[in-house]
């Protein structure tokens, strides 16, 4: 699984017009998943996503974890988080697993990391067309990748 994770002052999904999932301070996690992820996959970035200190404590240093700052999580499912782009200008996404094998993982990615925090758990719509809203804080985006452990 890859997951590229914004720290924001606000972010917010969008289908159809409609608000879906809105934070206030917290995280944005874009989760790409492929065939070969597993639960396994899920539970350490769960986890990692959880306690990473990412957030300025009050001599303005990274070392506050979202429990630390109440903050809240928006996660949205990204497929093209595995594009390819090796050969020619148009992406391929051949490595991004099929909705049977996605949607299961990434439903159970989020009761995981709901299952750890005490924290708000929004989320976009599963294959749907999203516009997203944000605000990044820094700016800090990290990309976090379960088959490297980075």
């Amino acid at each position: 699984m890859r997951i590229v994770l914004q720290r924001v002052l606000a972010a917010s999904v969008t289908i159809d017009h409609q608000i879906v999932g809105s934070i206030e301070k917290g995280l944005l996690v874009y989760v790409g998943i492929e065939d070969a992820d597993t639960q396994e996959d899920a539970d350490w970035l769960a986890q990692k996503i959880y306690s990473l200190r990412i957030f300025s404590d009050h001599e303005g240093k990274m070392n506050l974890s979202i429990p630390e700052i109440g903050g809240n999580f928006l996660v949205v499912s990204q497929f093209t988080l595995f594009a390819a782009t090796k050969k020619g200008n148009r992406p391929s996404f051949i490595r991004s697993a099929k909705p049977a094998h996605s949607l299961p993982l990434y439903t159970y990615f989020i009761e995981k990391l709901a299952a750890i925090s005490d924290t708000k758990i929004e989320t976009g719509e599963f294959g749907a067309d999203m516009q997203i809203a944000s605000i990044n804080d820094g700016p800090v985006t990290i990309l976090l990748d379960s088959k490297n452990k980075e």
